[in-house]
């Protein structure tokens, strides 16, 4: 059994301290682990499918070239995005699904990517992927963006599923006069500027999620000041600082 306290732990990008961000053994390893849940980033390739991968380009973290949305899905395959001893493809969003289905109790935080070509298809391809999965009223899968079309999508298309509204400080400038305009569920702000605008924990009474927490002094920040779920590169680390291990190894220390 596990034992709860401090802050929700959310695998940012999987077990991406430790494996290649994104890959099946990233999101097999994180979700082995005690923790709340996991967290990915979707786009859609070229010929429309719902693949998870964080940056417009493939150059940083896979074998090859090119933008994703100029590559259709039997092209991303091909690239290699693990290491050379262990070689990993791109997934779509119905893998990633289909594995959480051996974790049921864990939940996925999955974070629609903006600006797009494709603008809002990519938030709708996404809910046509949760629905056919029936995942779509789900209480494990969260959405997370920086867009606040998206956000409002989701919370209009689908209520039941909690949206939070992701910023840094440039984002924060920018929508100022219109930060709730999304009504997300909660509120998604970068750790560096939670940290220097405190009115933000629990901001108008919505939830706390906040990205990326990869030192235990950062860790132990955000449970002493009430952060309802924190994203980590590290989720051993946040299992150990925080103390949230399974009773039976906390009784043998």
């Amino acid at each position: 059994m596990l034992r709860q306290s401090g802050p929700k732990i959310v695998a940012h990008r999987g077990f991406s301290g430790n494996h290649p961000e994104l890959t099946r053994r990233a999101f097999e390893e994180a979700l082995k682990l005690p923790i709340h849940g996991i967290e990915c980033d979707v786009r859609l390739s070229r010929d429309g499918r719902v693949v998870v991968f964080h940056d417009a380009s493939v150059s940083r973290t896979t074998d090859g070239n090119g933008r994703v949305d100029c590559l259709d899905f039997a092209d991303l395959r091909e690239l290699n995005c693990g290491t050379e001893d262990e070689p990993q493809q791109i997934m779509c969003l119905e893998e990633l699904l289909e594995l959480m289905q051996d974790y049921p109790d864990k939940h996925i935080y999955i974070e629609t990517k903006h600006p797009t070509i494709y603008g809002p298809e990519v938030d709708e391809q996404t809910l046509r992927t949760l629905r056919y999965a029936g995942l779509h009223e789900s209480e494990n899968v969260h959405v997370i963006s920086f867009s606040h079309r998206a956000v409002r999508y989701f919370t209009e298309m689908a209520p039941e599923l909690e949206t939070f509204y992701l910023f840094r400080l440039k984002e924060m400038r920018w929508n100022r006069k219109s930060r709730m305009f999304s009504r997300p569920y909660g509120v998604g702000p970068a750790l560096q500027h939670l940290q220097l605008r405190r009115e933000l924990l629990g901001y108008r009474g919505l939830k706390t999620y906040t990205w990326t927490v990869n030192t235990p002094r950062q860790m132990r920040w955000c449970a002493d000041n009430n952060v309802d779920v924190i994203a980590t590169d590290v989720p051993d680390v946040a299992l150990a600082t925080l103390g949230q291990v399974p009773d039976v190894a906390v009784a043998g220390r």
